[in-house]
């Protein structure tokens, strides 16, 4: 997103177009929805923290009629009960296999991979991001996968970089604003 003359965002037409497609926002969660690191608890239970502007960005991203959902290598307790509590529409969980795991989804769904977005951070992320119509990734992913997503985000992983990608599929698709006026008071000055 480039900012334009007046300073409203301007936006690369072929990502535009990718964006219009998407239909389900798939995220990685090591790295993405959190930031990588793994805490275990004194009694060998796994501890994660998420972000809550990802949260936020989730539900806005359902509200905007996107479905979302995870994909990841791991499963863990907290993992699954902050899926719960975001009402995720899937959780495809501890699957080593994820270019496997996305097109067993997509076949199950009748999906094109073009209406599919997806946020990665590290090498076994590589083969869904060749596969989905729309890919982002943290600022602080590997090397490779920044070199391979569409749009590298200016957040790190763990620290709202689901927000961002939230915010930047829905601004392309023109839907941010109305989306969110009920907090930013926009509906209130038309």
């Amino acid at each position: 997103m480039k900012q334009g003359a007046r300073g409203e965002a301007e936006f690369d037409l072929g990502l535009v177009r990718k964006a219009q497609a998407i239909e389900w926002l798939l995220l990685d969660v090591d790295g993405v929805l959190t930031d990588g690191r793994l805490f275990y608890g004194g009694s060998g239970e796994m501890l994660k923290a998420f972000h809550v502007r990802d949260g936020l960005g989730i539900k806005i991203a359902r509200e905007a009629g996107l479905q979302v959902g995870l994909l990841s290598a791991r499963r863990s307790p907290a993992l699954v009960r902050r899926a719960t509590e975001l009402s995720l529409d899937a959780q495809i969980l501890g699957r080593e296999d994820k270019e496997r795991a996305l097109r067993t989804f997509l076949a199950r769904r009748r999906l094109r991979p073009a209406t599919v977005a997806y946020v990665g951070d590290d090498l076994q992320d590589l083969p869904v991001i060749r596969l989905c119509g729309l890919t982002f990734s943290p600022a602080d992913a590997v090397p490779e996968v920044r070199a391979a997503v569409d749009r590298v985000l200016a957040t790190a992983g763990g620290l709202g970089v689901v927000r961002e990608a939230v915010e930047w599929l829905l601004r392309a698709r023109g839907s941010w604003e109305s989306v969110t006026s009920r907090w930013t008071g926009d509906a209130l000055r038309r």
